[in-house]
């Protein structure tokens, strides 16, 4: 579904953070990134989402070349990006938080309720508060509404950045759940994140990046065997 094939990108020209990256995306799979602070993973899925341009390289996605594309196209073609940070706003109801993941369609009023439907099935917890701020929402339901805003377009492909950060031992068990039962139903995940343990758990396919490149990667028991030298080396390497 999404290929990179030896791309190289950065925010400041001639200091480059990732550093002639390729790597596959399988369609419907969950695909994790793993590796220390630093490694150039966010900066990953900002290029892969048009937030960044390649200094070189290709990205394709369905077998099209994708970069260059602004991230409202990338939207379009049925990519979603979901940042590290959350990007709700607080002072808008939930229901009209989901909203805005709709806009590529908001006249189609029909397909609008189906996908809010879909989504309060999938997050019964921001149904019963839909007409709330959410600002009231706490760290872990507020992490739900955000990958809820980015769902509702339905997304072929599902780039997740640090999911889990700053939440509760028991939100980060329930975001992993839905990850995995967003990807069975037909999105594809790409997912960055530091927490290896989880990642390897809900991954069918791995990569670890260190420095800006492509240490390794593959089927994720190509990664168990080795897991306890992963994390120590990227325990140093922070």
């Amino acid at each position: 579904m999404l290929a990179l094939e030896r791309v190289t990108s950065g925010y400041v020209e001639e200091i480059d953070i990732l550093r002639d990256v390729s790597l596959d995306v399988r369609e419907g799979s969950i695909t994790g990134i793993i590796g220390p602070n630093g490694a150039g993973k966010s900066t990953l899925l900002k290029t892969i989402f048009g937030l960044l341009s390649p200094r070189q390289g290709r990205i394709l996605f369905a077998g099209a070349e994708i970069q260059g594309l602004r991230p409202y196209e990338l939207k379009r073609l049925g990519i979603s990006y979901m940042l590290q940070e959350f990007s709700t706003f607080p002072q808008l109801t939930v229901e009209d938080n989901l909203l805005l993941g709709a806009w590529i369609f908001r006249q189609n009023k029909r397909l609008v309720k189906e996908r809010l439907r879909e989504v309060y099935e999938i997050f019964p917890a921001l149904l019963e508060r839909k007409r709330e701020k959410a600002t009231y929402l706490s760290g872990g339901s507020i992490r739900m509404l955000c990958i809820g805003k980015e769902i509702m377009n339905r997304p072929k492909l599902l780039l997740l950045d640090e999911p889990s950060a700053g939440l509760s031992p028991k939100f980060v068990k329930e975001v992993y759940s839905l990850i995995r039962r967003i990807a069975q139903g037909g999105t594809t995940v790409l997912l960055v994140d530091q927490n290896i343990l989880k990642a390897l758990e809900i991954s069918t396919h791995m990569y670890l990046l260190e420095m800006g490149q492509v240490k390794r990667g593959g089927p994720k028991a190509d990664f168990e065997a080795g897991i306890r030298d992963i994390i120590r080396d990227s325990l140093i390497s922070r």
